[in-house]
């Protein structure tokens, strides 16, 4: 009794945690179920691997043996295509009141089986118990219900969307069961059909809901789960029946995709890696911000994407918040992951753990401190301790490559400019956490930050009702919200696109009369077509020019070939033109206005012109120069009305999703209806805030060299719009492979849109290109509207949370 006594009154002394170990009865129990080994979920059951090959999974925080995993050949990816594609058409035809259905009913699996869920995700990943059962799960049952809601009312909301079709879908081994919610939840819900490669490491949660989702009636087919390494992957990237690829992973990955896409028409997302700044201001909580840094990179181990890997610190606050930084660690405790007691469980294996280490070791080598949490570290598995790296210099290694583990570099920064210089000198951009109780100076500097999400004097809050993504390298397109949404849709116009004739179609017009022809005759005055760079007419740098012909077959003039020099130019006049993406809204409009005003005047010029150079009647001809003209009203008004919207997540505070310019955005013309084209192009992209530079369709360029004489009456800044002619084909490279230009947009040839998506790989850059279809320019829902103005803008979501 004494003993006992003296034991109880010891804890009460020391504080010490015992362990608190979660039971995994019930995850042991169905392993033994799959003891002989797991084969693919394809078509509504487990099927073996068409070429027998398997492979172990281990526990990484022991290193023991988990499970028998099967190995995906192309042959298992065509069989899960093949099923995907035959469920699809009578999954959207169940219409969004059944798929709604369907979708509650696997959140609330997910929520019947929570712990078991949890469990296995904690011995599959490595990641505490604490964060598996009280976050990973209950955001994926979140994303469940709340795809639901968007199947129910998309007849609705999207009805001039329609589903992708077959989406392959790939994720990470840092959070499996989330990640699985993040995708699948919105393809099912929105009519498309899914395979899901999970990753090598972790593909238990997947299967395991595979399992539970066919006993809560999914229709066969919809899900299918293939298993296996990077080639299984590859095949999933390849397969022709796939119409899209979600994938979440590395960066160097995401390239490798891009380019095995390129050309091939399948849509793409990527949310790739991250080195996400965390700033402290010197009027901060400082106590709050600590614990926020916490969160920020000792969460999960520090194996997230988003995690707050560079602490900037205002000088006056740095010492102290050091101090308390290194106290804080001295309590977080390393340990196995079914030990609810425990902060950090073990990295995923024990390649990253040396990944880990030698990174650590080359931060020391390049003038770092290092302060490791002190504590013994479990025997075996991957476990490392949380680690602080202090004399970081902004260009070390360890300050601009993604660590992916429990390791913070920090800095210190005088000024918020320096501040937001510091924060921005990175090639990611997928979060950011600004620390301040003075709300102006945060909301400031939010928009200022280059990535696609800000969290407000908190880190690492998610919604499935609040899109996430990045910018730059860390990848494009949006996960969660009514954005996320459109990532697994097409326009129904677009869908009904055909392949572009190869040659101009006027034979509707051939019954032009004469009096037309003849009032249509070209001027006898030559003139001189240059180059439109910086707000000023150029020449060429190599001094040459192309003829263009009129419909007849007669030269109608020529025009200056541009080069790589002369894109390099206009790039570089569209980046020092940035005043542009901050200008308000209203100018924006009223420069569109002006610029249709102008237009306007001159339409019978341009109606011949058009005419000449196309072939068309003059009746035709003006019809596509009035419809340029209301195409240029229509993204004025649109300017100062396409918004952002306040998204109202599941806690005290809002998040403000809002839409921001691209920057420079490279765009290339077809030859069809050659001014039309070219305003549809250009006009969401000014209406936006964009900067371009814009290549005319090589056969009638001479209607966008009059264009920039309208240009040179109005009232955009020098440098907003940059008109360079020349052959597409070479142009489209230089673009593409320019690393300031940030979003490139190619209508034309099939081969062009293939190498603006092979040769975008460097800056990972924004894409949309036509694949060679054609647009009906003079349609508006074909040509104009919401699909190029969500193009032409990416989504920050600033979270501010509110209350004591």
């Amino acid at each position: 009794m004494s003993s006992s006594n003296n034991n109880v009154a010891r804890y009460f002394d020391t504080m010490d945690y015992g362990p608190a170990p979660e039971s995994d009865t019930d995850a042991r129990e169905w392993l033994a179920r799959h003891a002989e080994g797991f084969g693919h979920f394809i078509d509504g059951r487990f099927t073996p691997a068409a070429e027998g090959a398997h492979f172990d999974t281990a526990e990484p925080a022991t290193g023991q043996r988990l499970a028998r995993i099967a190995q995906g050949s192309a042959k298992d990816v065509d069989a899960a295509v093949a099923a995907a594609r035959a469920a699809q058409p009578g999954w959207f035809a169940l219409g969004g009141h059944g798929r709604a259905r369907h979708l509650y009913a696997l959140a609330r699996m997910v929520q019947r089986h929570a712990r078991l869920l949890a469990v296995v995700e904690a011995l599959d990943n490595g990641k505490p118990i604490r964060e598996t059962r009280d976050l990973d799960v209950p955001l994926a049952a979140r994303h469940f219900y709340h795809h639901a809601g968007w199947a129910q009312l998309q007849e609705r909301e999207f009805a001039d969307q329609v589903p992708l079709g077959v989406v392959g879908q790939i994720i990470p081994w840092n959070f499996p069961l989330l990640m699985l919610a993040w995708k699948i939840a919105p393809a099912l819900a929105l009519g498309n059909t899914v395979v899901l490669k999970p990753a090598e490491f972790t593909p238990l949660s997947a299967l395991l809901f595979a399992e539970l989702a066919a006993q809560a009636g999914l229709p066969r087919g919809v899900l299918n789960v293939v298993t296996g390494d990077g080639a299984t992957g590859a095949a999933l990237v390849a397969h022709e029946g796939v119409d899209k690829i979600a994938f979440t992973g590395s960066t160097e990955v995401g390239r490798l995709i891009r380019t095995a896409t390129a050309g091939t028409g399948k849509s793409l997302t990527l949310e790739l890696g991250g080195k996400s700044p965390f700033i402290v201001f010197d009027d901060a909580d400082i106590d709050a911000a600590v614990e926020g840094v916490v969160d920020a990179i000792w969460f999960n181990q520090g194996q997230v994407c988003c995690a707050g890997s560079r602490l900037l610190l205002q000088e006056g606050i740095a010492d102290d918040f050091i101090a308390r930084l290194k106290r804080r660690m001295q309590t977080l405790r390393v340990g196995p992951p079914l030990d609810k007691a425990i902060d950090m469980g073990s990295l995923i294996d024990s390649t990253q753990l040396e990944r880990v280490r030698s990174l650590v070791a080359t931060g020391v080598r390049e003038g770092a401190s290092c302060y490791q949490a002190p504590g013994a570290l479990p025997p075996g598995g991957s476990f490392f301790p949380p680690t602080l790296l202090t004399g970081v210099q902004p260009a070390s290694t360890v300050a601009t490559e993604e660590i992916f583990g429990p390791v913070l570099v920090t800095m210190t920064f005088r000024t918020p400019d320096e501040a937001i210089a510091l924060a921005n000198n990175t090639r990611y951009g997928l979060a950011a956490s600004v620390w301040s109780e003075t709300i102006g100076l945060a909301l400031g500097i939010a928009p200022q930050l280059q990535a696609g999400v800000v969290w407000v004097n908190a880190t690492n809050l998610f919604d499935a009702g609040v899109g996430f993504g990045g910018y730059r390298e860390s990848g494009y397109g949006r996960e969660g919200g009514r954005e996320g949404c459109y990532e697994y849709l097409k326009p129904r116009a677009w869908a009904q696109r055909k392949p572009r004739s190869a040659a101009a179609s006027v034979a509707a017009n051939e019954a032009a009369d004469a009096k037309n022809e003849s009032a249509l005759a070209l001027p006898a005055i030559d003139r001189t077509a240059k180059l439109f760079i910086g707000g000023k007419q150029v020449r060429p740098d190599g001094e040459l020019s192309s003829s263009i012909f009129a419909a007849n077959g007669q030269r109608a003039g020529e025009v200056g070939t541009g080069n790589r020099k002369d894109i390099r130019n206009a790039v570089a006049a569209a980046r020092s033109a940035a005043g542009w993406s901050s200008a308000t809204p209203h100018r924006r409009a009223q420069a569109l206005y002006y610029l249709a005003e102008n237009l306007s005047a001159r339409a019978g010029e341009f109606a011949v012109r058009i005419a000449s150079l196309t072939g068309v009647a003059a009746k035709a001809a003006q019809a596509e120069v009035d419809a340029s003209v209301s195409r240029l009203f229509a993204y004025g008004a649109w300017a100062d009305k396409y918004e952002g919207t306040v998204h109202v997540p599941p806690l005290r505070g809002v998040a403000l999703a809002t839409v921001e310019a691209i920057g420079v955005v490279g765009v290339v013309c077809p030859d069809e209806a050659p001014l039309l084209s070219f305003v549809s192009l250009l006009a969401p992209n000014l209406a936006m805030g964009n900067r371009t530079v814009i290549v005319p369709g090589e056969k009638h360029a001479l209607v966008a060299t009059d264009f920039y004489q309208v240009l040179e009456t109005s009232d955009l800044p020098g440098g907003v719009v940059n008109i360079v002619t020349g052959p597409a084909a070479g142009l489209v490279r230089t673009l593409a492979e320019h690393d300031d230009v940030d979003a490139l947009w190619v209508f034309g040839d099939k081969a062009l849109s293939r190498d603006a998506e092979r040769l975008s790989v460097g800056n990972l850059k924004r894409t949309l290109v036509d694949h060679g279809l054609a647009t009906d320019w003079h349609d508006p829902a074909s040509g104009e509207g919401a699909v190029f103005l969500r193009h032409a803008t990416q989504v920050k979501n600033i979270w501010i949370p509110y209350g004591e």
